[in-house]
C-alpha cells in the first residue's frame, strides 16, 4: 500500500473560543489535505469558519480559541504538538500568511522598511549569511520591484498610513513570500480593496507562486477569482467541509445544497434578475442544530439530516458530506 505524503493534512480539527455566553463550537470536525505545489481553495459565508482555520495552522488564535481536538500534520508533522523552537522554524521559513487587512497587518510607528528588515533578520532564511544593511536594503527593493510597486524607495522609507491600500497589501505579499519556501495563506487578500485593484492583486500572487512553484490556500469571496486560480476547491459551511472537487467539476455541477444556493447567490455579469441568496443565516456556534449543520436553511432536508453529521460520500468527481447521495456512493 503506498503512503500519500500530503504537504498539509487537517484531520477532524476542532476549534471552540470561550466567551461570556458559554463556549462556541466553531469548528466541527475539519478535514482538507493540500499537495505540494498544489493551489487549493476554500469558499464560504462569512463566518463558516475559514480564519479561524488558517489561524489554528499557523497556532496564531486568540487566547478565548482553544483546540478541542483533531491534528494538523504538515509534511507528516503535527503542529499542534510542535514545541516552540520547531513551530518557529515553521513560521520563518515553510509557511506564511496574507491577512485580509493590510492596515492591520502592518506595525503603523515603523516605516515598512524597517519592518521588512527585520522580517529577513528573524526569519533565518538568511542563515550562514551576513548582509550588510545596504544588501538588505538592496533584496527588500528587488521583492518591492517583484510585487510591481511603484517607487520602491519611497515605499521603503514610508509610514504605512502613508501608502494606500493596494500598496500596503502589495507590502504584505512581498514580506510573505520572502518567508514563504512551500505554502502560502492568503486569507480574502483583496477584501478591503476597490476592484481595480482586487484583479492586479490577485493575478500578481498567482504570477509570483506559479514562478515559485508553492503551494496556496486561497480563501475568498470572489467566486470568479477562486476559479481562475485554483487546482481544488473546498466548500465550509458552519465549521464543516461540505463539498471538494476540481474546481472546473465544482462550477460546472454543484451537487451539496449549499453550495448550490452558494453559487447561485453570486451575481452575474449577465444580469438576469437579482440573486436569490440561500434562506436563513449561519447557526449559533453556542447551541448548534443537530445532525448537519446546514440542515435549518436546506429545502431537501431528510429527518436523518437532523440526527446525525453526514460523512463524504464518495461520487468520484466530488466529495460531498449530504446524506442525499448515501445510495449513489453505494452504488458506486
Amino acid at each position: 500500500m503506498i503512503k500519500i505524503n500530503h504537504l498539509l493534512e487537517v484531520r477532524d480539527l476542532k476549534v471552540c473560543y470561550r466567551t461570556y455566553r458559554g463556549i462556541l463550537k466553531v469548528l466541527n470536525g475539519v478535514n482538507f489535505t493540500v499537495e505540494k505545489g498544489e493551489k487549493v481553495g476554500i469558499i464560504g459565508e462569512s463566518g463558516c469558519g475559514k480564519t479561524t482555520t488558517m489561524k489554528t495552522i499557523l497556532r496564531i488564535l486568540p487566547s478565548n480559541g482553544m483546540v478541542c481536538g483533531g491534528e494538523i500534520l504538515y509534511d507528516g508533522r503535527n503542529i499542534l504538538e510542535m514545541g516552540e523552537n520547531e513551530l518557529n522554524i515553521i513560521r520563518r521559513r515553510k509557511i506564511a500568511m496574507i491577512f485580509q487587512d493590510p492596515t492591520a497587518a502592518l506595525n503603523p510607528v515603523f516605516k515598512v522598511g524597517e519592518q521588512f528588515m527585520d522580517i529577513l533578520k528573524h526569519s533565518k532564511i538568511l542563515e550562514g549569511k551576513k548582509p550588510t544593511e545596504d544588501e538588505l536594503k538592496e533584496e527588500i527593493l528587488d521583492m518591492f520591484k517583484e510585487v510591481m510597486l511603484p517607487d520602491p524607495e519611497r515605499v521603503f522609507d514610508s509610514y504605512p498610513f502613508q501608502l494606500s491600500g493596494g500598496m500596503k497589501q502589495r507590502v504584505c505579499i512581498a514580506m510573505a513570500l520572502a518567508t514563504a519556501q512551500e505554502l502560502l495563506i492568503a486569507d480574502e487578500p483583496t477584501t478591503n480593496l476597490d476592484v481595480t485593484i482586487q484583479d492586479q492583486i490577485l493575478r500578481l500572487i498567482k504570477d509570483l507562486v506559479d514562478r515559485r512553484n508553492l503551494s496556496v490556500i486561497l480563501i475568498s469571496h470572489a467566486l470568479g477569482a477562486v476559479r481562475g486560480l485554483v487546482d481544488r476547491v473546498y466548500v465550509m459551511y458552519a465549521g464543516n467541509m461540505v463539498e471538494v472537487a476540481d474546481v472546473k467539476e465544482l462550477f460546472r455541477e454543484p451537487k451539496h445544497p449549499y453550495t448550490r444556493g452558494l453559487l447561485a447567490s453570486a451575481p452575474k455579469l449577465t444580469g438576469g434578475g437579482i440573486s436569490k441568496g440561500i434562506p436563513g443565516r449561519i447557526p449559533d456556534y453556542l447551541n448548534p442544530p443537530n445532525g448537519c449543520r446546514f440542515n435549518p436553511r436546506c429545502d431537501q432536508a431528510m429527518e436523518i439530516c437532523r440526527e446525525e453529521v453526514p460523512p463524504f460520500f464518495d461520487l468520484g468527481s466530488h466529495k460531498v458530506a449530504c446524506w442525499l447521495y448515501k445510495e449513489e456512493d453505494e452504488n458506486g
